[in-house]
């Protein structure tokens, strides 16, 4: 069955709760009356509760009520916050720019307002020490204790062992930070688009005192 309400000729009930174009309360009237009315404001019926007794009609103008109700649907989903985890792979004996490169996508993840899931893999003989693991684990969440927290312990699995890090910031936020420094860095070029080129200031007068002097006219 559709979803949408019945309206106008569509609706086939004897009488109907009536609403008013700019929501005042009319009454219980005949069918026949709320269509006549609906014609006369040059609006449509619209049954916008069937199953109330009698149902709930109102006048308006539907195609215009579609078109907003489709633009705040999408705006919805535009702002709409998607969780994603994202993951991150190191070794327990990691180099200092391989981890500092590690971290900063970490940060980056976490500034946007997504979950990370950090992965040691062990190899070899590095399974019987999942200590340095641990330890390398401990020290990422506090190298950005301050965009996230420790959401899920680190925990051995398999060869592998796992941690998950939960953002401070919502991915809302985080959506419309984003959406403000870019509205910012538009507006910076914008602006800096708009400036007079550098050496073009205006000529400044000559000094009074390098003026050729008058000469006196004669009499």
């Amino acid at each position: 069955m559709s979803a949408e309400p019945r309206i106008n000729d569509r609706i086939r009930v004897p009488e109907v709760r009536l609403v008013g174009p700019s929501g005042e309360q009319v009454g219980i009237v005949p069918l026949a009356k709320a269509l006549e009315l609906a014609q006369e404001y040059d609006l449509d019926l619209v049954e916008v509760a069937a199953t109330a007794r009698p149902p709930v009609c109102k006048l308006m103008d539907y195609g215009k009520f579609k078109y907003e109700s489709a633009m705040k649907a999408r705006e919805a989903r535009k702002n709409q916050a998607h969780t994603v985890i994202k993951e991150m792979k190191l070794r327990p004996k990691i180099d200092p720019h391989d981890y500092d490169t590690k971290k900063g996508h970490v940060v980056r993840f976490l500034k946007q307002g997504d979950k990370v899931k950090i992965t040691i893999m062990f190899r070899g003989r590095e399974q019987s020490r999942p200590e340095l693991g641990f330890r390398l684990l401990q020290r990422l969440a506090s190298d950005v204790e301050d965009l996230g927290f420790i959401e899920s312990n680190p925990k051995q699995d398999g060869r592998n062992m796992i941690m998950v890090l939960g953002p401070h910031k919502k991915k809302t936020e985080a959506m419309a930070e984003a959406r403000e420094a870019q509205a910012a860095r538009k507006a910076g070029r914008q602006g800096s688009s708009d400036a007079a080129p550098e050496g073009q200031a205006a000529e400044a007068p000559a000094d009074a005192s390098e003026a050729p002097a008058e000469t006196p006219s004669e009499a």
